[in-house]
């Protein structure tokens, strides 16, 4: 999954079609399983769990074809604040995805154990508010550093207002590291609240910490 902290896919924010699995998990995929949430209320699977390498994984290559086809204001803000899938020990990493979702958004979740200690740098603040051309539609992207409060190791949380288009909508993005072990969150909606964004972030970061 190569989704946003700032820099958005570039699409409609919707959640991944369901799909099996592409890749044969390994044993330590299968223990990243354990730190992916539980159903929430109200929410159905809508895609996943996903197990594998990183960077094999369908909702990973879909999001980077996403960022392909937009054409941003910065292309230096493509993958801002994500984990690099460009690293080879990144993409080759084992990881776990899900997504959920509901008429009023979706939630997609990865938990990723990489070989080190490794976390994606803030958002550039160039960064923060930029435009990108989607199909022909102009889509104005503003991203502010959420206080939340720590998880973890490291964390890091933003709130993200997409416009443009017939369609506006917020994206709630977080990403927690345990030791070796990332974890990253996407979650979409009409309106996305801080708090609601905090409690996933609750519940995440203490399944994380059972394997981490």
């Amino acid at each position: 999954m190569l989704a946003l902290a700032g820099c958005s896919s570039g699409e409609e924010p919707q959640a991944p079609a369901a799909s099996a699995s592409a890749s044969s998990p390994s044993a330590a995929s299968a223990k990243l399983r354990a730190a992916l949430l539980p159903v929430p209320d109200g929410m159905h699977v809508a895609y996943g769990p996903e197990l594998g390498a990183f960077g094999t994984l369908k909702s990973t290559q879909q999001g980077i074809a996403a960022l392909r086809q937009a054409k941003l204001q910065r292309p230096e803000c493509a993958g801002a604040a994500q984990l690099d899938i460009e690293q080879p020990d990144i993409a080759g990493a084992p990881a776990a995805v899900i997504a959920f979702a509901a008429e009023r958004g979706s939630i997609t979740q990865a938990v990723v154990s990489l070989p080190s200690e490794s976390f994606p740098k803030p958002l550039p603040r160039q960064c923060a508010s930029y435009t990108a051309d989607v199909g022909g539609t102009q889509v104005t992207y503003k991203t502010r550093t959420l206080k939340m409060p720590r998880k973890g190791d490291e964390s890091r949380a933003y709130l993200t207002s997409a416009a443009g288009g017939e369609k506006n909508a917020q994206i709630g993005s977080v990403m927690i590291r345990r030791g070796t072990v990332v974890m990253s969150m996407l979650v979409v909606g009409q309106k996305v609240k801080a708090q609601g964004l905090y409690e996933l972030a609750r519940l995440a970061d203490k399944n994380l910490e059972q394997v981490a």
